[in-house]
């Protein structure tokens, strides 16, 4: 087969993925199309019996006019998702590019994501949610790859599906979601997401939406003046932070009063006050987690009529 015209290639890295791995290749298997479909996988340090399983497959995936692309590694330690991505990629022959982990079987995202709008999906990307489009689910064009300059192969513990998707967007890159359900995204413990702390995601999203967003606003106002708002603010350089006009709430114990800083090295140390949300002067970052008000959160924002991307964005 000439390997210069494969359509698509569905990207597989793996690190002892044998649990898994055989129904990720099986519902390759059972994908119906007329493309001409390339399988590349890569196998990072596997210690368990990955690379039996794949040569299995491989005979039936052939079979059935699949080009099989297998490489491997064999380390002390695996280099991570992000540089197994790179090199299952880096060895892959197609137009564009399917990502696959074993824990995945192609119908359901999150109902955040699925409810967004299609402006929604360039708007809502400092959430803590992660792309608003679910790595298992993106269908890129090589050139998409080689212009962000691939995965952070930084090793575990980086987030490098979201590092990607900021780079992209950075870059002028789009987003575009196709509406049907088509895959199913499975948690396990041993996912390399319960290995991202927390934290690191935060810093990741502070650092992006500062430089996207909040270098071109002389000032703003903070929607939440309880834990999530704070750390929003102390998380944000001084320059930033003293573009903070105020906190905005609802609850009566907060309004009124002021917010000190006390961590704070400068003299006098930060005073910011706390109004009524009715009283907050946009552009706004809001800081508060959607869907847990049984609506009323929602209202109160709706009823400021403020355009989302220009008055106000989300970090919650």
């Amino acid at each position: 087969m000439n390997l210069d015209n494969i359509d698509v290639s569905v990207i597989i890295p793996v690190h002892n993925g044998a649990v898994w791995l055989g129904e990720c290749l099986a519902s390759v298997l059972r994908q119906q199309h007329t493309l001409t479909v390339e399988v590349s996988v890569f196998l990072d340090s596997c210690k368990d019996t990955s690379e039996d399983i794949v040569q299995g497959w491989a005979v039936k995936l052939e079979d059935q006019g699949y080009v099989i692309t297998v490489g491997k590694e064999n380390n002390d330690k695996p280099k991570g998702v992000g540089y197994a991505k790179n090199k299952a990629v880096e060895q892959s022959h197609g137009e564009f590019l399917f990502s696959r982990d074993p824990p995945d079987s192609t119908v359901r995202y999150t109902k955040w994501a699925n409810g967004l709008t299609a402006e929604q999906l360039t708007l809502q990307i400092y959430t803590s949610h992660g792309p608003t489009v679910i790595m298992p689910t993106w269908f890129i064009h090589h050139t998409v790859f080689e212009r962000v300059g691939g995965f952070s192969d930084a090793g575990a513990g980086t987030p490098e599906d979201l590092i990607f998707f900021f780079t992209h967007l950075k870059r002028g890159g789009r987003v575009v979601r196709h509406d049907e359900e088509l895959l199913i995204y499975r948690y396990h413990p041993q996912a390399t997401t319960f290995s991202i702390h927390e934290q690191t995601i935060w810093d990741l999203r502070v650092r992006v939406i500062q430089d996207e967003v909040l270098s071109s606003w002389p000032s703003f106002t903070i929607w939440n003046a309880g834990k999530q708002g704070r750390k929003f603010y102390r998380s944000l350089t001084t320059d930033n932070q003293k573009k903070v006009m105020a906190f905005c709430d609802v609850d009566v114990k907060k309004i009124g009063s002021f917010y000190t800083y006390e961590e704070s090295q400068e003299k006098p140390k930060p005073r910011i006050p706390m109004i009524h949300f009715k009283e907050a002067k946009p552009p706004l970052i809001i800081c508060m987690k959607m869907e847990l008000t049984d609506g009323v959160f929602e209202e109160n924002l709706a009823s400021l009529q403020l355009k989302e991307g220009t008055d106000y964005f989300h970090f919650n």
